[in-house]
């Protein structure tokens, strides 16, 4: 099992949280932390940080566009071209900012889930591709390809499930669009070295 993190009040983080949401994005970020907290459970990993980071994983989602460029360029947080010309995407690295700068959150395994939870990256720790996935398979989730057999591989194998998730993102944004986030391709090459050789 990871280390233990701190034990931050999630029922004190939950109340300032709701106020900041709309309603349907508080329902999905309940059912991703509870989504998160039930796969730490099956991979032996710390639950106080799978809850936390999934309660706070969209924390600035709700902020408009605009906002989140103004406010990435006010605290300094890095953005590609691609965000920049996609900024709905800058919610996970300024979620991460808020979660710490807002609520507190000083472990940087938790906020660094919270900054990949949305495109993904190579090499994600265990606690990082928990929140990746749970963001997807959370039970409000209706609308993505394969979701059956992906909830089932959430609590078998972590880097399968991630995998799946990847290359379903990769066809559909390939379908609606000419360009894709280049963190996101990097995670798909990454993830399909695992699952090539687990089929070799």
């Amino acid at each position: 099992m990871e280390s233990e993190s701190a034990s931050y009040d999630l029922i004190r983080l939950e109340k300032r949280l709701k106020k900041r949401l709309d309603q349907n994005r508080f329902h999905h970020t309940l059912g991703v932390m509870y989504t998160a907290a039930a796969m730490a459970m099956a991979h032996e990993l710390d639950i106080i940080q799978a809850q936390t980071a999934g309660l706070l994983h969209d924390c600035a989602k709700c902020i408009s566009d605009r906002r989140k460029l103004q406010m990435c360029e006010e605290y300094n947080i890095p953005m590609t071209a691609y965000e920049k010309d996609h900024p709905y995407l800058l919610h996970s690295k300024l979620g991460a900012y808020l979660a710490n700068t807002r609520y507190g959150i000083s472990d940087q395994k938790i906020l660094n889930a919270i900054t990949w939870h949305t495109t993904g990256k190579p090499d994600m720790t265990n606690l990082e591709k928990v929140i990746f996935i749970a963001d997807y398979i959370e039970p409000g989730r209706d609308k993505a390809p394969n979701l059956t057999e992906i909830r089932k591989l959430a609590f078998i194998d972590l880097d399968e499930c991630t995998y799946r998730i990847l290359r379903d993102t990769m066809h559909y944004l390939r379908d609606q669009s000419d360009s894709m986030d280049e963190t996101t391709e990097e995670a798909y090459l990454y993830y399909s070295n695992y699952h090539n050789s687990r089929e070799e």
